[in-house]
């Protein structure tokens, strides 16, 4: 049965493409920063290495793993020529497949991964970073009080991001091995709710849902939101908070080698002899 579409892509497509030259993307250079420092406590030589993100522009061509430098073989899947919705790369065993912020517009996310732990070699390293679930609530929260005033319903218009406990899930699910999820939380600051739009709309993350409203905002709308934001997340300096969540996950392609957990009753000094009967 096909997933159901969520995610306009041909929508992020016109957005990312629309973005102003040289704007600094300080969120996807947030998670290339971290994910520079978790591949270089991999002790792991990758001699076939992948990286994908919907712009493969802003992906660098190098990496370090705690073995030495590695060359990346970059990959857009927005403004590229991979689709992650049916995912076919130019070719299986690599030992390193990174995902930078594309998960939270696939509308297949289980079939992606499936397919991303097929074009693993054994005891191949997938890591994902995507935006968390509470990505963007004051927003979500505002534009809600908004349309219940304005609209007489609701409307979506913050897409939905994954939640950190649905991550070591969908990787079992997928068959990874030893699959590891963290979380890494950051709130950023504003002068109003209008300049946190006007970054939203500038790196290309306006609503990418397919199920959104046919119609422009209107002033009253946007006001009445901006004044809901500002009611509910403004500090005491008048600087409004957005919640930006990262979510890592990452998992190997099942190896022989790899650690595996003890059978039922395989114990060979029962755990009430080391911590003594109660009585």
């Amino acid at each position: 049965m096909a997933a159901p579409r969520i995610f306009d892509r041909s929508l992020i497509a016109r957005h990312l493409a629309r973005r102003p030259a040289g704007r600094d993307d300080f969120v996807t250079r947030l998670v290339l920063d971290d994910l520079a420092a978790r591949l270089s406590t991999i002790k792991r030589t990758f001699a076939n290495a992948l990286i994908l993100a919907p712009d493969p522009s802003v992906l660098p061509e190098q990496g370090v793993s705690g073995d030495g430098p590695f060359s990346y073989e970059s990959r857009g899947t927005v403004l590229g020529d991979i689709d992650p919705e049916h995912l076919v790369l130019p070719r299986a065993g690599y030992d390193l497949i990174v995902s930078v912020l594309d998960l939270q517009v696939v509308n297949d996310v289980p079939g992606f991964l499936g397919r991303v732990r097929g074009h693993l070699a054994p005891d191949g390293l997938f890591m994902a970073a995507v935006l968390g679930g509470a990505t963007l609530t004051e927003l979500r929260q505002a534009f809600l009080a908004a349309d219940a005033e304005w609209s007489g319903g609701v409307y979506a218009r913050v897409a939905p991001f994954i939640p950190l406990g649905d991550a070591g899930p969908l990787l079992q699910r997928a068959g990874f091995a030893l699959p590891v999820t963290d979380i890494e939380t950051h709130v950023v600051r504003y002068a109003g709710t209008l300049p946190l739009m006007r970054e939203i709309k500038a790196l290309g993350a306006s609503n990418p849902l397919a199920d959104r409203p046919g119609r422009m905002m209107s002033r009253g709308m946007l006001a009445a939101a901006a004044a809901a934001y500002e009611r509910d997340f403004a500090d005491e300096d008048g600087r409004v908070r957005a919640t930006l969540e990262i979510v890592w996950m990452s998992g190997w392609a099942p190896h022989e080698s790899q650690q595996k957990p003890l059978k039922p009753g395989s114990a060979e000094i029962s755990l009430t002899k080391v911590l003594g009967s109660g009585d």
